[in-house]
């Protein structure tokens, strides 16, 4: 794991596969995402303080992987939305996505990931909640990856973190591997129109500054 100093009180947990970012509010911590099932010892080595709360921005086995190891460990509060809910928790099996033809190739080409815990959700969300860190973290609902990904926006800093809804990966673009490709382009969309400086992808690069511009240039070119 490469841990990356984003901005003060915010590190990026780069794994093979996807990220993970740890926010500090002083003292208390909140972890968006997990990566897989194989990362929570690696997580644990840079937490500094209380682990408050795990957000996941959706079910899939490289952002929901570690969550149920690491809150038994901490007592984390587990937040996701409610229409994740039932699949982190292991009651419903997730909707596969419905590959574009030059995603088929790049899916077979993924290595298997190992298969995620069934996780208790405490706290269920939905649009336009606010989450207690960083000043205020609005939960934006960007249905297309998954029915219930999420986004998180934290006005007051500037800062977004848009789970798979979008990466950034030479360019930034919309996520692939969508259950819905008219409903994500519509996500991408609409945080293209929020006011965000920096923005945090599962997949990609941070962009620092900026990431209303890029987002827009995103949605534009997306059909």
């Amino acid at each position: 794991m490469d841990v990356i100093e984003v901005v003060p009180g915010l590190q990026m947990l780069r794994f093979p596969v996807a990220a993970a970012y740890l926010w500090r509010d002083g003292n208390e911590l909140t972890l968006v995402d997990t990566g897989t099932a194989d990362c929570a010892a690696a997580i644990e080595e840079v937490l500094d303080g209380e682990l408050r709360r795990i957000v996941l921005t959706h079910w899939h086995e490289d952002h929901a992987g570690s969550a149920a190891e690491l809150a038994h460990r901490h007592g984390a509060e587990v937040v996701a939305h409610h229409l994740e809910a039932p699949v982190i928790r292991g009651d419903v099996v997730g909707a596969p996505p419905e590959l574009e033809d030059f995603e088929v190739p790049i899916r077979a080409a993924l290595p298997a990931l190992p298969p995620v815990p069934a996780c208790v959700v405490d706290r269920e969300v939905e649009d336009g909640d606010v989450l207690d860190f960083g000043g205020g973290a609005t939960v934006v609902a960007v249905p297309g990856h998954t029915d219930g990904s999420i986004a998180l926006h934290l006005p007051g800093r500037g800062v977004l973190f848009t789970g798979d809804a979008v990466a950034n990966v030479g360019r930034t673009m919309l996520g692939v591997f969508n259950t819905d490709r008219a409903r994500a382009i519509a996500s991408l969309r609409r945080l293209a129109e929020l006011k965000a400086e920096t923005a945090l992808f599962g997949h990609g690069e941070p962009i620092l500054h900026g990431a209303a511009t890029a987002l827009r240039e995103a949605a534009d070119a997306t059909m």
